[in-house]
Formats: C-alpha cells, sequence, structure tokens
C-alpha cells in the first residue's frame, strides 16, 4: 500500500490534516460566508421569544458569574475583577442567536483569562454559570455553521481552553475529560440540529422545483391539447377556402386570368397549410394516440356537462346572463372546457355541493363562472392544481383571464373572461 502525502492523512470520520487546520483557522479568525442558521427561524414572536429566552439566561448567568467567585473562590478575587471577567465570559450569550462564531470567540477568551487569573482559587477556574452560558454559545455555533466551524471549535476548545485549565490551574484531568465531553455533547446535537434544518430546507427547495417542473410540464401538455383540439377548427376554415377557391372560377363567369390564377393560389396555398398544420398537429399527438373524429364540444353541449355532474352527485344550477349569441369556435370551446374541468374539480374536492354556473354574455367578452358552496362529504386528497393551469392556459390564449380562489362563506370559485374576437 501506497503511504499518503504528508499533511493529507486521512482519519476514520473522513477529516485530512488540511481540513482540520482549515477548521480550526475558520473557527479562529476567519469571517464566515454565510449567515448562520437560525434556531427558529420564521415567525417574529417566535424569533422575539428566542431574543426573550436569551436576555434572561444572560442576566442570570452574568449576575451567577460575579456572585460565585466572590463568594466561594479562595482567595477572593476583587469585585471589580469578577465584573471584568464575567462581562466577556457570559454577556456573549446575547449575541449567540444572531452571531454565534463571534459569540464563541468572545466568551472563549474570557474562559481563558479566567483560567489565568482564577488559577487555584477553587476546584476549577470558572463560574458553574459561566460554563452553562459557553456551554449554550457552543451549541449555537455548531447549529448555525457548518461542520468543519463546529469541529474547529472543539478543538480549539479543548486544545486551548480546556487543557490549559489543567495544566494551569490545577483542574483534575478526569474533570477535564467531563469537561470535553460536555462541549462535544453541546457540538453534536447543534451539529445535528442544524443538519436536520439544512435538510428539510433542501427538501423544501426540491419540492418547491418538482412543484414548478410538474406545472410547467402541465403547462405544456395543456398548450399541445388546445393545439389539437383546434385543429378541427383550423382545418375546416382552411377546407372552407381551399373549396371556396376551387369553385370561384366556375360560379364566377368571363373571369380573367388573372384572377384565376390569384385563385388557384389561394387554394394551393390553403391545402399546404392544411398538410401543415395535420403534420405539426400529428407530432404533438402521443404514440398511441390517434386522431379525434368527433367535432369538437362546445356551449351547446353544456346540458349534458350538467347531466354528468348530477350523476356524480352534485346539485348544479346553470344561469344564463344576456342575449346567446354565437361566439368563436376558440372562445365556444374554452368556454367547454372550463365549464367541465371546474365541474369535475367540484366532484373530487367538493363532493355533494351545490354548484352555480353562471355563462354571461357580455358587450366583449363571455364570462364564465362556477362556483360551488363547500364538501358535503369528505374530500379526496388535494391534487397539484394542474387542472388550474389548463384553464389558465386556454384563456390566457383568447387574450383573456382566469382566476380562482376561496368563495365566501366557503366553497370555490372560478371566473374567466374569454372575449370575443380573441387577441
Amino acid at each position: 500500500m501506497s503511504e499518503q502525502p504528508a499533511g493529507h492523512r486521512q482519519d476514520k470520520a473522513g477529516f485530512t490534516d488540511a481540513m482540520f487546520r482549515r477548521a480550526v483557522v475558520d473557527a479562529a479568525v476567519r469571517a464566515p460566508k454565510e449567515p448562520p442558521r437560525r434556531l427558529m427561524p420564521g415567525r417574529r414572536w417566535v424569533r422575539l421569544l428566542e431574543h426573550l429566552l436569551l436576555l434572561a439566561m444572560t442576566v442570570g448567568f452574568t449576575g451567577g458569574s460575579i456572585a460565585i467567585p466572590v463568594n466561594l473562590f479562595d482567595p477572593t478575587p476583587h469585585p471589580t475583577v469578577a465584573l471584568l471577567l464575567a462581562v466577556p465570559q457570559a454577556v456573549p450569550l446575547l449575541l449567540a442567536s444572531r452571531w454565534p462564531l463571534a459569540a464563541w470567540r468572545i466568551s472563549a477568551l474570557g474562559m481563558l483569562a479566567g483560567a489565568l487569573v482564577l488559577r487555584g482559587a477553587y476546584f476549577w477556574p470558572w463560574p458553574v454559570t459561566s460554563w452553562l452560558a459557553f456551554v449554550v454559545i457552543c451549541f449555537f455555533t455548531a447549529l448555525g455553521y457548518e461542520r468543519s466551524v463546529a469541529v474547529g471549535v472543539g478543538v480549539l476548545t479543548i486544545g486551548g481552553l480546556i487543557v490549559p485549565a489543567v495544566v494551569v490551574s490545577g483542574m483534575p484531568d478526569w474533570f477535564g475529560l467531563i469537561l470535553a465531553g460536555i462541549v462535544l455533547l453541546a457540538l453534536s446535537f447543534g451539529d445535528a440540529v442544524g443538519g436536520r434544518y439544512t435538510a428539510e430546507l433542501s427538501l423544501a427547495e426540491q419540492e418547491a422545483l418538482r412543484r414548478r417542473d410538474l406545472a410547467r410540464q402541465a403547462r405544456l401538455e395543456e398548450r399541445a391539447r388546445i393545439a389539437r383540439e383546434l385543429h378541427d377548427v383550423v382545418a375546416h376554415h382552411m377546407s372552407v377556402i381551399a373549396m371556396q377557391a376551387e369553385a370561384a372560377p366556375y360560379k364566377i363567369p368571363d373571369l380573367p386570368d388573372a384572377a384565376k390564377d390569384t385563385f388557384a393560389l389561394v387554394r394551393d396555398a390553403a391545402r399546404d397549410a392544411l398538410t401543415e398544420t395535420r403534420r405539426v398537429v400529428g407530432l404533438l399527438r402521443a404514440e398511441d394516440e390517434g386522431p379525434e373524429r368527433r367535432p369538437q364540444p362546445g356551449l351547446e353541449r353544456l346540458e349534458d356537462l350538467v347531466a354528468g355532474a348530477r350523476q356524480a352527485g352534485l346539485t348544479v344550477d346553470v344561469v344564463i346572463v344576456g342575449v346567446p349569441r354565437p361566439v368563436a369556435a376558440g372562445v365556444d370551446l374554452s368556454a367547454y372546457r372550463i365549464v367541465q374541468e371546474s365541474l369535475s374539480n367540484a366532484a373530487r374536492y367538493a363532493p355533494g355541493s351545490h354548484v352555480r354556473v353562471e355563462v354571461r354574455y357580455g358587450p366583449a367578452a363571455l364570462a364564465v363562472t362556477v362556483t360551488d358552496d363547500g364538501p358535503r362529504t369528505a374530500p379526496a386528497e388535494p391534487g397539484g392544481g394542474h387542472g388550474l393551469v389548463g384553464m389558465r392556459e386556454r384563456a390566457t390564449m383568447l387574450g383573456g383571464a382566469l382566476s380562482a380562489g376561496p368563495a365566501e362563506p366557503a366553497g370555490w370559485t372560478v371566473t374567466a373572461e374569454l372575449p370575443y374576437g380573441g387577441a
């Protein structure tokens, strides 16, 4: 086996010597590249509760860090010395939530100063309240940053704080091991909590990307479906153009040759356009999907939709507002599909509800509104909302708009505005 190069030996945890050195430098002096993770991100009242809790702990730990040395240590330090040591040891706890690494650096320096100044005055050189504040700061540091920073903090705490306290102040070795274990436990717990938060955040981002991809896929599929459905409409008009251009020379006597040539060009262009349209729409069909043989539906089949919805358990009322008028085939088809999808959603998510379908013939646009009053029985599991994506695509295609949302006092409403002339 070949030896690894010096400086790149790797331990069982996967850390090399260079990574350990970098971790120590990150913990000691290097500024963090990213803001720290927070323990309780989100609502303002939760953050306020966190700050109040840290404030109360800081006040209590600072007071204890002053009183304990003055009353228990021998020789007793001057109150001013106890105050000067307590402030850097415990007060940084206030910063632990927002700037945990800076809080740890200040507190560690204060703890090291205490080990040097109060050596031999007690069983160990720190008040228990200062140590508790330091442990909480270690937890927030591991929570807020990468694992490498937590490793650096652990190495510096044990090697640069606990070991000097054992050597200089006479603290027993076994007690130093206990303190080291407490520090490692706090760092491990903080790293676990921070890792879980990071994993949850990553999962949430992946889920958002997945929903975005699904919505995009649904949008593309719906556009392809709209194109296939409108093919019949376009094909009908192009066929009429081709037939009329073909018949024109026979209907109009003594037609000039130039006009006959023009009609021939119109006929050939219409046939070519019809052929290309069929070829493109054929590419949009699935491999196992054949061409549609039936004519595309419209609002004249609205009663059939309502009858099917009633069989599914809905109570449906249809209201026609205004004077019905002929509308473009695309508008007619889109209005039918919007009502169809809305009734399907009502049957699935609001079973047994009362549904009101309103078709309003306005001066410039056809308005379709479908409203239910909420489920009477347990609805199905929530879906991805892709039906709304398809309805919006249809409305947008015609230069219209579609809105959907909760109805008052209960239920759901869908409203579409479809301009007669398109856009």
